[in-house]
């Protein structure tokens, strides 16, 4: 018992730790504030603050050959979203469900989305944390969970994204 306990301790602080350390402030070149730019190459999303500093997350980006470049604009905000396999994800995998209700635990969504305009993209939580830092996704931008909610709370409709190499 006394065991369990210390590994539970030990499991709840690493997570604390590794939580602290998925997002940070840092320099960044000037840009106004209010901004999402999201660098393909080095798996990061700014949210811009001003004054030469970002919001620096993590996060997994399209695989190559599915990558995609320019500016969109947050067009929706969704809690808990529910998510549809795109047909090109089921062709892949075929075993997928083709609904996963919003809040259900292997929603590959997460806790919350950011839907872009042009209607196929959206920054979103993930249900695979492992794949945050990775190429991994069929164009979408996944975060953690936590850091999803901290962006999503953020930002607002309009806000622009701007995806780079």
């Amino acid at each position: 018992m006394q065991k369990l306990k210390l590994t539970l301790v030990l499991v709840f602080l690493f997570g604390l730790v590794f939580a602290a350390q998925a997002r940070e402030v840092v320099a960044f070149d000037d840009a106004p504030a209010g901004m999402i730019i999201i660098s393909t190459s080095e798996r990061a999303l700014y949210l811009t603050l001003g004054n030469n500093r970002a919001l620096r997350y993590r996060v997994a980006v399209a695989k190559r050959g599915m990558q995609w470049f320019g500016t969109r604009h947050i067009d929706g905000k969704y809690v808990n979203p529910a998510w549809s396999p795109p047909p090109e994800v089921r062709r892949d995998h075929p075993h997928m469900r083709r609904v996963y209700e919003g809040g259900a635990p292997d929603n590959p969504m997460g806790v919350r989305a950011l839907t872009l305009t042009g209607g196929e993209y959206a920054i979103h939580g993930t249900n695979r944390p492992n794949s945050v830092g990775r190429f991994a996704s069929y164009g979408c931008f996944r975060m953690y969970n936590e850091d999803i909610v901290d962006l999503y709370e953020r930002v607002r409709v309009g806000t622009p994204v701007i995806v780079t190499r």
